[in-house]
């Protein structure tokens, strides 16, 4: 025997279905503003407006501020970096994967946050969200050990303690171990903002795919293993 649904539960379930795509409305909106004109620069009206919302109420309903529509957008780009991280990771440990050409395992985890991170490159929502987290690269907190908290007790978080260590493990004091990692996520992020810009304006780049991802991870790597200045 089959139960139909009743008016009042279809209704709940047509309110879910609408305060979800409000919600993908308002998160689409803000990449895209966020990307074009700064976390900062970006205005509430203009997103709520792009969003297809008469005012800020619905915002403030389904994020609480603008602040918390940020951090949305951050933990949903967060958690898709994540995942590819961990895949590639698996990977990159399976049997004959890199010991052919000496990848170390600095090597290894550098390029698995590299290939993690291009990703994003693959649609317009990833794209938009590259341009944003370059603007607050600077902000991981991975130099004083106080993690930015879209970053907490991540995967991420885990390969950047782990690089560090081996930086450390190479000679390199802790303070500017630290100091580099934090270098190399701006470095990382930027680079990838740049190839998100050129792709969503049809621009051409001198180096493409592979070969660029291969030499930002040799870049990388020569950055952190660097001798230090004492």
């Amino acid at each position: 025997m089959t139960t139909r649904p009743t008016e009042a539960s279809a209704g709940r379930g047509r309110t879910r279905t609408a305060a979800e795509t409000t919600r993908r409305r308002l998160v689409r909106a803000a990449e895209q503003l966020f990307a074009e004109h700064g976390v900062d620069g970006a205005r509430t009206r203009d997103i709520t407006e792009r969003a297809g919302q008469a005012n800020s109420s619905a915002l403030h309903y389904h994020f609480g501020s603008r602040d918390g529509l940020l951090r949305a957008i951050l933990a949903e780009h967060k958690a898709r970096v994540e995942h590819a991280l961990e895949i590639g990771l698996a990977q990159s440990r399976e049997p004959g994967a890199g010991e052919a050409a000496g990848a170390t395992e600095l090597t290894r985890l550098v390029g698995a946050y590299v290939e993690a991170e291009a990703s994003e490159l693959r649609d317009e929502s990833g794209r938009d969200c590259l341009r944003i987290v370059t603007q607050l690269a600077h902000e991981t907190g991975f130099r004083d050990g106080r993690p930015h908290e879209t970053l907490a007790g991540g995967v991420l978080w885990g390969v950047f303690t782990r690089i560090a260590g081996l930086v450390r493990a190479g000679g390199v004091p802790e303070a500017l171990a630290n100091e580099r990692v934090e270098l190399m996520v701006m470095l990382v992020g930027s680079a990838f903002a740049d190839r998100a810009r050129h792709v969503q304006a049809g621009r051409p780049r001198p180096v493409e795919g592979a070969a660029f991802r291969a030499d930002l991870v040799r870049v990388v790597v020569a950055m952190l293993t660097a001798p230090g200045p004492y």
